[in-house]
């Protein structure tokens, strides 16, 4: 597995135990920094990625609501929601991540880590989220 996608994982993991445990998402990537859980430190790319998808936290939700047609930010599965948030980040404020990439790496984690229809799911409003970039930076 590729230290990208390694530290993607490991930024869906924070994200998802920060939200499920009803934490803030920098505190608990603080805890794990100061005090690790495996043998492995946290790569830098898997902090960029959770400090990176907290600073825009509200406009992400905000596109996610906006262009998932019927699916609130609330509704989607919770693993979908932080690998959409990830996602969203890397296609809109990444500098060095392919928009394609982006995209292809977050339907991974979707086809690896949760139910039949998410990684059609996640693709989709991801690539509908790149499509209108342009108009949203």
């Amino acid at each position: 597995m590729a230290a990208r996608t390694k530290a993607r994982k490991r930024a869906l993991d924070l994200l998802f135990e920060a939200e499920s445990r009803g934490l803030n998402a920098s505190t608990l990537l603080s805890q794990r920094v100061e005090t690790p859980v495996t043998e492995h430190p946290l790569p830098d790319y898997t902090r960029e990625l959770v400090e990176g998808v907290v600073a825009h936290w509200k406009d992400i939700d905000e596109l996610l609501s906006t262009y998932s047609q019927g699916w609130s930010v609330e509704r989607m599965p919770d693993v979908d929601r932080a690998i959409l948030r990830i996602g969203t980040f890397e296609v809109l404020w990444s500098t060095d991540v392919p928009e394609s990439v982006a995209i292809a790496e977050a339907k991974a984690l979707a086809t690896e880590l949760s139910t039949d229809e998410s990684p059609r799911f996640v693709h989709g409003l991801l690539a509908r989220i790149a499509e209108v970039k342009p108009t949203l930076i």
